[in-house]
């Protein structure tokens, strides 16, 4: 694969590893080869010790548009290990086996791993921040918005109730959460800081810099430190009902798929990419 293929690029400066998402003529839209790539880039920085702490970012005008429900590359993934879980490889399953087995994997399960990575992790999101894009930023200790960031999970269009690393209540408390969900519209960045979505909003112009600046701050601290109280933290949000509430969730979100496959078309409810960004503004 050469520089121009590759769909996550990594690098360091100093103790801060940088991991960016590349498909920005997508909107960094999350195939399954970028979330393997992903993964890989992330156990890169966990077993550098020179890495203190590691930023999530995304190529282009958007931070991700979700998951890749509509471009030539989606979800093409019968060559890829399971890594996540035990769970059977979906590869050849017939129908809700297969889509619980492989969510199983490539969404909650990676996501549920990469929260538990003992660095500090912040995500840098400008433009959309959709749907899984959410998953990938919510999954992170610290979120920096550019002023043009914009978060939405506009999926109780497709009749699911929403996506599969469910941390609403959490990461906006029940009733944005509701509200959030019911609506499916748009959350402008200045609103998701209000929300307690995110702990910063900078010029778009800024957002790379102050966020190795936080990084770089961060990184002065012990090691050790960091990773017990980003655990501490973890274990509080769990004993919240986070984990719990997520296993609950991913269950009703299967019954949705479900449901859509046996009454419609497809498990999607009959949408694509081009359905759910017109009808999401």
């Amino acid at each position: 694969m050469n520089e121009e293929d590759e769909v996550v690029r990594y690098r360091t400066e100093g103790p801060v590893a940088v991991v960016t998402m590349h498909r920005p003529q997508y909107r960094n839209a999350q195939n399954s080869a970028m979330t393997y790539a992903l993964d890989d880039a992330l156990y890169r920085a966990a077993d550098d010790d020179e890495v203190k702490v590691i930023i999530l970012a995304g190529e282009g005008k958007h931070f991700s548009a979700g998951h890749d429900i509509g471009t030539p590359g989606r979800d093409v993934d019968t060559t890829f290990p399971r890594r996540a879980g035990l769970w059977w490889d979906h590869v050849g399953k017939p129908g809700a086996e297969s889509r619980y087995a492989r969510e199983s994997e490539v969404y909650l399960g990676m996501c549920r791993r990469w929260r538990e990575l003992p660095k500090p992790t912040i995500a840098a999101v400008q433009g959309a921040c959709i749907a899984g894009g959410l998953m990938l930023a919510w999954c992170c200790d610290l979120v920096v918005a550019a002023d043009d960031a914009f978060f939405a999970d506009p999926v109780v269009r497709m009749g699911i109730p929403g996506v599969e690393y469910f941390a609403h209540p959490w990461v906006m408390g029940p009733r944005h959460a509701k509200e959030f969900l019911f609506l499916g519209e748009r959350v402008y960045a200045d609103r998701a800081l209000q929300l307690g979505m995110v702990n910063r909003v900078v010029p778009r112009a800024e957002l790379e810099t102050a966020t190795m600046d936080l990084a770089v701050r961060i990184a002065q601290m012990p090691r050790l430190g960091l990773a017990l109280a980003k655990k501490a933290v973890n274990q509080a949000e769990d004993l919240m009902g986070l984990r719990a509430g997520m296993d609950s969730v991913f269950g009703l979100h299967h019954v949705a798929h479900a449901h859509n496959a046996e009454v419609g078309q497809d498990a999607l409810g009959g949408h694509d990419a081009r359905s759910m960004r017109d009808g999401g503004r």
